[in-house]
């Protein structure tokens, strides 16, 4: 059963960005509830999916009407916004005033996952790790596997995809992250981007003294598209 717009839950919204839809003017919703634990989490105010909402839909339906002709899309964001049972709807609700859909997600509910990738126009996943490794950065066993599963059915759809990894401390050895390279060319990525974690609102404190000044680009890669950015 469809569950209507009106109960998803936002804790925020930016009115511009340039960077969250590679290539296009979007707006981008910010969606409360995320079932990991990221030590280097940069949206921690976001986890928590019983916090009380920051904006109504009737305030996003609002704003949007007022940006048609001005903003080319829209981004879903959060947290993780799979988990909410009213995605759907909001976004074919977003498609029905003209606007492209974007999607940023971890992965943790493929299942959840499948049924939006028909809905939208671009998806940015990120793989944080390999898979064996990801309970060490989500304090979640089997997270890793949901989130390569997530990323084989984005490269079976018909989806444009980027997948990133912002380097956690710890897993940003260049031989590390070859690997990581390695293995998601061979899955079939073809457009990647390595991210700096940003040094604020990590939901662990301590790590702030632990990022690195600068990620250093590899000597090669083994994607057709290849970026360096803060996240």
């Amino acid at each position: 059963m469809d569950v209507a717009p009106t109960s998803l839950r936002l804790g925020g919204l930016t009115a511009l960005s340039t960077t969250d839809y590679p290539g296009e003017l979007a707006a981008t919703l910010f969606c409360q509830g995320c079932p990991w634990r990221c030590a280097y989490c940069h949206n921690a105010h976001l986890l928590n999916a019983n916090t009380p909402p920051a904006l109504s839909w009737a305030e996003v339906l609002e704003f949007l009407g007022s940006r048609r002709g001005l903003l080319d899309a829209v981004l879903f964001s959060g947290g993780e916004p799979t988990l909410q049972a009213a995605l759907p709807t909001a976004i074919q609700a977003v498609r029905r005033l003209g606007f492209k859909v974007g999607l940023h997600s971890g992965g943790p509910a493929p299942q959840r996952l499948a049924r939006v990738l028909p809905l939208i126009d671009w998806l940015g996943l990120d793989i944080k790790a390999l898979p064996e490794d990801y309970p060490l950065i989500t304090g979640v066993p089997g997270s890793g596997a949901k989130a390569w599963e997530s990323l084989a059915l984005a490269l079976a759809s018909d989806v444009a995809l980027e997948v990133r990894t912002t380097v956690m401390p710890g897993f940003d050895h260049p031989d590390y992250l070859a690997d990581l390279m390695q293995q998601l060319a061979a899955a079939g990525v073809s457009r990647y981007a390595l991210q700096q974690c940003r040094p604020h609102s990590l939901l662990d404190a301590e790590l702030r003294t632990q990022l690195p000044t600068q990620l250093p680009p590899p000597d090669s890669t083994p994607f057709a598209h290849f970026v360096l950015r803060t996240a």
